[in-house]
């Protein structure tokens, strides 16, 4: 059988001539205005400026300097919530403990475990509380987000590890039933992870999994990283810098390192996933929602016109169909919670 090198030799690959993409008019006024804005601007994570894998200490520096980008975000996020943020350690991990104002009896008994994103390396601490007061608000239930371990201290398995930890003393107070676990980007790769992890190990699942524009494929196989490349006005590119980071010398394909490459056979949750047309991420969400449907289990994919990676105008603007999602992931959990 010839090499994967050989294999592409034989392929006659489609050659695109130069061209300028604008906003489409199918859009909100907002969304394309974010899109215009977010195309002007860097890349959210600077894939040509990481450090290499083999170099912690100018990883430690690119960590600070993106928690120093994100403050004015973060300031805002916490100072725009109506929400009671605290800080819990829970089974030894540091977490944020959001609840919303007004609860009334049916919400006050649902939890949703949130995991950040951040390309597996950035984006814990402030930030991390933050999301956790965003989400709160958003789906109006109370939210604990995980400032879950990471790179370049502490590589995989190190953040599912974490997540698995917390859920586990969770229930000790949590109907699991009530639980509904869910990550954006990065974050979804641990929270895929974390929720193989609890069927694997025998815990009981929560009630359904929320995977917004995840990072399930750390392989970076699928043809939306090709044909996206540079139209994901968020990303822009892969991640080959931070993936390897991560996963620490493991194979990339690991199923708990990709999860788009695990048995989702019985016992994986009902999975809500979200994407975009133009999300450098969205082949991760169809292949997964096929492999999903092919095991069986109940999976909704909700692909939004011409989004990028995380939604319109991510840390600067909004747009309404940034809050359709939100209504969808609050129809889906208050369905399967």
């Amino acid at each position: 059988m010839p090499d994967q090198t050989a294999a592409r030799s034989l392929l006659v690959p489609i050659a695109l001539p130069a061209r300028e993409i604008f906003p489409p008019n199918t859009l909100s006024p907002e969304a394309r205005a974010a899109l215009a804005a977010s195309a002007a601007t860097p890349a959210q994570i600077h894939p040509a400026r990481h450090p290499a894998p083999d170099d912690l200490e100018g990883w430690r520096r690119a960590v600070a300097a993106s928690n120093a980008r994100f403050a004015p975000l973060v300031e805002q996020m916490l100072g725009e919530t109506r929400c009671r943020v605290e800080t819990w350690p829970i089974a030894g991990v540091i977490c944020y403990v959001a609840t919303p104002p007004g609860l009334d009896a049916a919400a006050a008994r649902r939890l949703y475990l949130y995991l950040h994103g951040g390309a597996l390396v950035f984006g814990g601490g402030a930030y991390a509380k933050a999301e956790a007061a965003v989400n709160a608000e958003r789906l109006g239930i109370t939210t604990v987000s995980v400032d879950y371990r990471m790179p370049p201290d502490h590589p995989f398995p190190a953040a599912p590890e974490d997540c698995f930890a917390v859920y586990r003393e969770l229930l000790e107070d949590w109907d699991p039933a009530r639980v509904v676990i869910g990550g954006a980007s990065a974050g979804g790769n641990i929270a895929a992870a974390a929720t193989l992890m609890i069927r694997d190990r025998g815990l009981p699942p929560p009630a359904a999994v929320a995977l917004l524009t995840p990072e399930v494929d750390l392989t970076e196989s699928g043809d939306t990283f090709q044909t996206n490349a540079l139209l994901d006005v968020t990303l822009k590119g892969g991640l080959p810098e931070c993936n390897a980071l991560y996963a620490g010398g493991h194979d990339l394909a690991h199923p708990y390192v990709s999860p788009l490459f695990a048995d989702f056979g019985p016992g994986f949750p009902p999975t809500f996933i979200q994407s975009g047309t133009r999300d450098l991420f969205l082949s991760n969400s169809v292949l997964l929602h096929r492999k999903l449907r092919r095991a069986g289990v109940e999976a909704e994919l909700h692909v939004w016109e011409a989004m990028p990676h995380r939604g319109f105008g991510f840390g600067f603007g909004d747009a309404p169909e940034n809050h359709e999602i939100d209504e969808e992931l609050r129809r889906f959990i208050v369905r399967h919670s």
